[in-house]
């Protein structure tokens, strides 16, 4: 049964919460291209490398997310924050094809939370 990009997210943001890698995975093609920061990575193992290097630079973090669909396409705004770490300017772009996510770009920058006394 094919489903639509809306149920494929809201699935993955659920998977996401689990921290299960390999549960993760399967919401990608077995071809899917995932392009980050540092490299592009390919296949449900290239998605399960890059959103496991994301869940280690931000463990334990409260994540906002902005999704907008446009057909087949999510433009996802979003931002992290830790206790020592945040995020600002993350934008992920996904592609689904078949009731899977087939391609998601992912950029961000991570930088140190700083602790001011008043």
């Amino acid at each position: 049964m094919s489903r639509t990009p809306q149920e494929v997210f809201a699935d993955h943001s659920d998977r996401l919460g689990t921290g299960d890698l390999d549960l993760i995975s399967q919401n990608y093609t077995e071809d899917a291209v995932f392009l980050t920061p540092e490299g592009t990575l390919t296949g449900r193992e290239g998605a399960r490398r890059g959103i496991s290097a994301l869940l280690a630079d931000l463990p334990d973090a409260d994540w906002q997310l902005t999704p907008q669909f446009a057909g087949d396409v999510l433009f996802l705004q979003w931002s992290a924050t830790t206790d020592t770490h945040q995020v600002t300017d993350g934008v992920d772009t996904f592609v689904f094809r078949d009731g899977l996510i087939s391609a998601q770009t992912v950029h961000y920058t991570l930088t140190p939370r700083t602790t001011r006394t008043v």
